[in-house]
Order: C-alpha cells, then structure tokens, then sequence
C-alpha cells in the first residue's frame, strides 16, 4: 500500500459518480465565469465566433476546425485558471517556480488564441 494520502473522492464509480462530476463541471464553469475575467472575454468571443463559423458556411470540416479551434481557447483558459487558483493556494508570495506556473500557462492561452487566428485564416483566406 503506497504512503501517500488518497483523496477521500476517488474511486467512486458508476452512474453517482458520472452525476457528480457533471455537477463539478458545472461548478467549475460557473466559478470560471464568476472569477475569471479572461475566461468571460473568451466565452464572449466564442459566443461571437461560434454562429460565424455556422454562418460563413464553410466546408464541415472547416466548420469543425473554426469551433474546435474556438472551443480549445476555452479549455486551455480553463486549465490556466486552474494552475493559477492552485498556486495561489499554496502560497502568494513571488517566486521563480511560481511566476513559471503562471507564465507557461498565459502562454498556452496565448498560442490557443494564435491557433484560432490561424484556423480561421487558413479556412477563410485559403
């Protein structure tokens, strides 16, 4: 048996935990809405961005391509938000390891957000 500590929410299966971690989810996207400034500009933008790419009508793969492309800044907002808030737990003060947390994860939004500039310009320029 390993020495480390398991949480206590782990190993929970079927049909409960399927519910549960939907109620997570759910939570989780709300607090992202609630505290996240950046994750409301995104959400605003895929708002904005989503119908266009229905609208414009491109082929359905480049449909596809201009959502997911959209959708992925969502996800990487929402992963960067969550190494952030788990910094911040564990400790405020500045240091080199922390500012490197925080900075890789701005950067991963930030090639997220050139990815979307790049699918859709390829899609509707090519």
């Amino acid at each position: 048996m390993s020495s480390v500590e398991e949480s206590p929410f782990k190993g929970k299966t079927g049909p409960k935990r399927v519910i549960n971690a939907f109620f997570y989810s759910v939570d989780g996207l709300k607090a992202a809405l609630q505290h996240e400034d950046a994750f409301r500009q995104e959400m605003l933008l895929a708002l904005v961005l989503i119908p266009l790419a229905l609208y414009l009508e491109p082929s359905a793969i480049g449909r596809v391509l201009m959502i997911a492309a959209v959708l992925l800044v969502l996800i990487v907002e929402l992963l960067n938000s969550a190494v952030e808030a788990a910094v911040d737990r564990i400790s405020f003060e500045h240091h080199h390891l922390i500012k490197r947390a925080k900075d890789m994860g701005s950067a991963a939004v930030l090639v997220s957000l050139l990815n979307v500039v790049v699918t859709w310009g390829l899609i509707l320029l090519g």
